[in-house]
């Protein structure tokens, strides 16, 4: 559906040709996400990278032709042919909420991805693959029968999922994978799974190119990838990725797709596969991976260290904010300086020791802990050295990168609909680059506003359903609803209810750029009735601001 040209605020760059030297590590996005990092530069359109997502196809439609696409050395083949078994084709039927008539479902649509067997009757897939799941099934290799599968946990920052099949016959004669270690630059990797579609298991070999700290598109995250030069196409998501003795080191993800580089795929390791697994056993659910709250500052700069007091002898970063929500706000402070974090000492750019003649970012030692957790930090203060004993909690985003398979929350009243601002809901609006197309002021929170409590939420006026009660009013789109009756809105059920129990003559809206909304109490809530039913709607709020 068309938008209003009312609502693109921002300008989009006119795409010119790029001359620049070629970027030797373009950030990966996908079609399902493109959350730019706080401590990152907005990428540039011609800079794009493209996450494998499941191969979609509309029920509508034929299948695309079978293909295999094999690339792999006669030797390393037979290494890997006994674990083939475990790899299975995934089916996914999803719903997805419209973001923007969140009392509505956009029609459904089938893909097709890859997953694999581990202990405990289980299968692991990408969390992409699975996402606002309506049906799932899985297929063994070579079989023609297709088993339904439940989906017990989806991890969206490490784009996991594990799904599980009740039919005791799916689990005949199949043996599950084997996780292998971390492995090396240039260890030998084998990619297996079902791209484009096809029917038959399709292999392609490379080598591991690069281990470091990547960016997790679906899951707006930053945790330990491997890039590999192995092929990886649509359909390959959830398929493992083997070592050359046919033990399981990754889960392929996403791919990069760029004018200046070739053959660039990604795989979740091993640490991090073994994370949500042990997650999810030790906690009956996935509860995420923790973060340390902070934004920080390298100290390579020589008078910048010596204005804080750092001595030859300190290394570290300087602490610029700190999540209000996070349990380390308590104890640290903004120019702290971060020496160690569990006994591992912080250099001046922000890497640790990794493996030898490897570093890595000391984000990497904060992951590795679970939810709620606890990590010596060592800090420097006044030219003092500080010791705190941290919980560590996950990330609280005023803007979420997701919201679960969970409905998105409305409520209207006089024709005036609000709802929360979240990442999928700025690219239904303002499509795959919101980040141009969005209001300013929403990229600006979307970016860089931190939470200031745990139910903090980012309330607008997504539109107006004209009707002569809100006549004047029909250009409002997208604007922040700041107060109602002077009292700050905090959440879109605060609002709610005090709307719903106001008996004042006026319902008065603060908006953000000091604009307001002013309507007769009596005559708004009796014209809500009419609005709702000649557009439709069931509801004047979503179920879960009626609890």
């Amino acid at each position: 559906m068309d938008k209003p040209t009312s609502r693109k605020r921002g300008r989009k760059p006119k795409n010119t040709p790029n001359t620049d030297p070629p970027n030797p590590k373009p950030p990966p996005t996908t079609t399902t996400e493109r959350r730019t990092s706080k401590r990152t530069k907005t990428p540039k359109p011609d800079d794009v990278a493209i996450v494998v997502s499941p191969e979609r196809r509309s029920s509508r439609h034929a299948d695309h032709q079978n293909g295999d696409y094999d690339v792999m050395a006669p030797e390393s083949v037979g290494k890997v042919v006994p674990s083939m078994d475990a790899v299975v084709k995934v089916f996914c039927v999803h719903t997805e909420p419209n973001f923007s008539l969140p009392w509505q479902r956009k029609r459904q649509y089938s893909s097709s991805s890859s997953g694999f067997i581990i202990s405990g009757r289980r299968v692991l897939t990408n969390a992409h693959s699975v996402e606002h799941f309506t049906q799932v099934k899985v297929k063994k290799r070579g079989s023609d029968v297709k088993y339904l599968a439940n989906v017990l946990a989806i991890g969206t920052e490490c784009d996991i999922a594990m799904l599980s099949v009740s039919d005791d016959e799916f689990w005949e004669g199949i043996s599950p994978l084997e996780f292998g270690d971390l492995p090396a630059l240039q260890d030998a990797v084998t990619v297996v799974g079902y791209p484009i579609g096809g029917d038959t298991i399709s292999v392609t070999s490379g080598v591991v190119s690069r281990i470091e700290i990547l960016s997790y598109v679906h899951g707006s995250t930053e945790l330990l990838g491997l890039q590999i030069d192995a092929a990886i196409n649509s359909g390959n998501s959830g398929g493992p990725a083997f070592n050359d003795k046919g033990e399981c080191v990754g889960i392929a993800f996403q791919s990069l797709k760029h004018d200046d580089a070739e053959n660039i795929g990604y795989v979740i390791p091993t640490p991090v596969i073994n994370h949500f697994i042990r997650d999810y056993e030790k906690n009956g659910e996935y509860t995420g991976f923790p973060i340390l709250g902070v934004e920080w500052q390298k100290m390579e700069n020589p008078d910048l260290r010596m204005s804080v007091g750092m001595g030859s002898e300190h290394k570290g970063v300087r602490i610029k904010r700190i999540e209000p929500t996070a349990p380390e706000s308590n104890v640290l402070s903004p120019s702290d300086i971060i020496l160690s974090f569990d006994g591992v000492n912080v250099a001046n750019d922000g890497t640790v020791p990794f493996r030898h003649g490897e570093r890595i970012g000391f984000s990497y030692l904060v992951s590795q802990k679970y939810t709620g957790d606890k990590a010596l930090v060592k800090i420097l203060r006044n030219s003092k050295v500080h010791e705190f004993n941290i919980k560590l909690a996950t990330h609280k985003r005023l803007i979420p990168a997701h919201i679960g398979n969970n409905p998105p929350s409305y409520y209207i009243i006089a024709g005036f609909v609000f709802t929360t601002v979240s990442v999928p809901y700025l690219r239904s609006e303002y499509g795959k680059d919101y980040d141009f197309d969005a209001p300013v002021k929403l990229l600006d929170k979307h970016l860089h506003a931190m939470a200031q409590s745990v139910d903090e939420q980012l309330v607008v006026v997504s539109q107006v359903l004209v009707a002569d009660v809100n006549i004047g009013y029909e250009e409002i789109v997208n604007t922040q609803v700041v107060a109602f009756n002077n009292k700050p809105v905090k959440n879109l059920k605060s609002l709610a209810d005090m709307v719903e129990s106001c008996t004042e003559e006026f319902l008065k809206f603060d908006l953000e750029y000091e604009q307001i909304v002013v309507l007769r109490t009596k005559m708004a809530k009796e014209a809500t009735r009419d609005i709702l039913l000649t557009h439709c709607i069931p509801s004047a709020m979503s179920d879960d601001l009626k609890s």
